[in-house]
């Protein structure tokens, strides 16, 4: 390792060798990481006149103070070092995958006696074992498609614990969604071709399907059986209108691929990724980085290396439009990780290179698309620091509600607003501590203290404050202003009518600091809308986290007032059976089932129902 202090004549010092090196600021926080075959040729250029035409490279060496270097034995070991240290610096300079984004996808728990298909939601890797078909971008298209599964395919839909306690057919046997495995009204045989024809239709076979459909309508038809006839012709138009609308079909092949395109303009960058399961386009997802250095390659490479490695199923080949000189050793750190072969292709003609244009397409779109969605959310800030008179931009907005359920658990919330789009990771759910449990202003005036400190000691205030309610609770935030010696951050509070908290054409009162009577926005004015939704986003977070404490505080009791029943067998019982009242109702074979109960157990149980 070679550390020094950054001076243009210590340059010629650095090793010649592939490795990492991390460009430092003053007070020592790594603002970019780069990786290079020879790390002295590669650290020149930042500092050769015309060398590196980057827009972003005044700015980095207008901070930059130090240069640590890391050398490695070849070029493999730099990528994966790379990556490394970009995950734990989170350099301002780098491009960052944010990779909060969750998908939902079909998947069949092939392994289980009797499988389902399931809508699952995830990020990353996926926790549960079976077959996965996806990912879908639309949750609306991936509930459309299980619905049409359940009619075609009669698989169970009930938890595993309902498959073990039905003792008869439940309604959906009727209606002919469902051929009972719970009660043996079909064989494993019979369960098993559904099954079957399940995992057909979700691998893009569809066409085979609907071939045999229609000879089953046609054999319906000549058998004067018009009322089947008639529904298997619904089930075919409905595949038909869920496979055929607007899909684009990579002729060539059928494998599974991602397209990856991109746009920018100046240090923004859009990265589209489109995704093609079985031959056809089912989706895409989108990425965006801000005060991004890298190159296009080695942008794409960094994502390539931040997101594939997480992923529990990777596609055949990613279609990429441009070739990387690290190709080969990104395709196996990949197979290393997955113990999957992963080409990258950079196509010249043909389907393949239609999708990365496609790609490209998107991505110029979108950027333009969050632009203007950008700008207009500004306007909307700068319109309301104008028209409420703030004192600054109000650029991170926290909104504070407090709330309780007939005068118990008492919560409160902070949701927060950055540049006008939610912030959750920075929102927050609080429980009230020592404090009669009716007493809102005296939960206010605790959640407000206890943020307001911690953010003053962290250098980490809002500029604008929004309180739930009227001029009462804007006087006890005003009061905790003047305890902590707050004058840099602008406070108002929203109350609606009637106490109403139902989004709609309701009158809303805006109260002020130094303002005697509260003043009205427009009914269909942007700026009230804005206040409207973080007003009701902080109210909704309260009431769910109240609703939450609530139920596990009636759980708890319930179950803690039986002798013998501890944490471990209570944490069993309810997840076994669901609810107090099913533990309270099942039968002794089924309590004894759950590990740990013993019959001493039960009887403690029977005793309390």
């Amino acid at each position: 390792m070679a550390k020094i202090q950054f001076d243009q004549a210590l340059l010629e010092r650095f090793p010649l060798e592939p490795g990492v090196y991390l460009m430092k600021n003053q007070a020592s926080e790594v603002i970019y990481v780069g990786k290079a075959k020879e790390l002295k040729k590669r650290i020149k250029q930042y500092f050769s006149q015309g060398r590196d035409s980057r827009p972003m490279i005044p700015f980095l060496l207008a901070e930059l103070r130090e240069i640590e270097t890391l050398v490695v034995f070849s070029e493999k070991e730099a990528l994966l070092l790379e990556n490394t240290l970009i995950k734990k610096h989170q350099p301002k300079y780098n491009a960052i995958l944010k990779d909060d984004k969750s998908f939902i996808s079909l998947m069949i728990n092939h392994l289980h006696l009797w499988p389902m298909v399931k809508l699952v939601r995830y990020k990353g890797k996926p926790k549960e074992k079976g077959l996965y078909f996806g990912p879908y971008t639309s949750a609306f298209a991936a509930r459309q498609i299980h619905e049409l599964l359940m009619k075609l395919f009669p698989l169970r839909q009930c938890s595993d614990e309902e498959l073990l306690r039905r003792k008869r057919p439940c309604l959906l046997y009727g209606m002919k969604r469902c051929i009972a495995p719970c009660v043996g009204l079909c064989t494993r045989g019979q369960y098993d071709t559904f099954v079957e024809g399940a995992k057909a239709f979700l691998q893009g076979k569809d066409r085979e399907i609907l071939s045999q459909l229609k000879t089953e309508m046609q054999q319906a038809s000549e058998a004067l059986e018009f009322e089947k006839a008639a529904a298997l012709l619904r089930t075919i138009k409905q595949i038909e209108h869920v496979t055929g609308a607007s899909q684009i079909v990579l002729r060539s092949t059928g494998k599974d691929s991602d397209s990856l395109g991109l746009f920018r303009q100046a240090d923004e960058v859009i990265l589209m990724q489109l995704l093609i399961r079985e031959g056809k386009l089912v989706g895409s997802e989108h990425y965006t980085f801000h005060q991004c250095l890298e190159e296009d390659e080695e942008l794409i490479a960094s994502f390539l290396l931040q997101y594939y490695p997480k992923r529990e199923h990777l596609p055949d080949e990613i279609l990429l439009p441009t070739t990387l000189k690290d190709r080969h050793a990104i395709e196996e750190i990949l197979e290393e990780h997955q113990g999957k072969k992963v080409s990258l292709v950079t196509p010249h003609r043909g389907d393949k290179k239609k999708l990365v244009l496609l790609s490209e397409k998107n991505a110029r779109a979108t950027f333009h698309k969050e632009k203007d969605e950008q700008e207009l959310r500004e306007k909307i800030l700068l319109d309301l620091a104008e028209t409420l008179k703030l004192t600054r931009y109000p650029r991170r907005i926290e909104c504070f509600d407090a709330s309780n359920l007939s005068g118990s658990d008492l919560v409160a919330s902070m949701v927060v607003f950055t540049d006008g789009e939610k912030d959750p990771k920075r929102s927050r759910s609080y429980t009230i501590k020592g404090i009669h449990k009716g007493d809102d202003f005296a939960a206010l005036h605790q959640v407000l203290s206890r943020r307001l400190t911690r953010a003053k000691e962290e250098d980490d205030l809002p500029d604008l404050i929004v309180i739930d309610g009227g001029k009462g609770q804007l006087q006890i935030a005003e009061q905790v202003f003047k305890e902590l010696d707050i004058a840099n951050v602008d406070l108002i509070a929203l109350a609606k009518e009637e106490g109403r908290h139902d989004k709609g054409m309701s009158r809303e009162r805006l109260f002020l600091i130094g303002k005697k009577d509260p003043i009205q926005l427009p009914s269909r004015s942007p700026l009230l809308f804005l206040l409207q939704n973080i007003r009701d986003e902080a109210h909704r977070r309260a009431l769910l986290f109240q609703r939450k404490k609530r139920k596990k505080r009636l759980f708890t009791s319930a179950l803690d007032q039986i002798p013998g029943i501890g944490p471990v067998k209570r944490r069993r019982l309810l997840l076994h059976f669901g609810s107090v009242e099913r533990i309270y109702t099942a039968t002794d074979e089924e309590l004894l089932s759950i590990p740990a109960i013993a019959k001493k157990d039960v009887e403690a149980i029977r005793r309390r129902t």
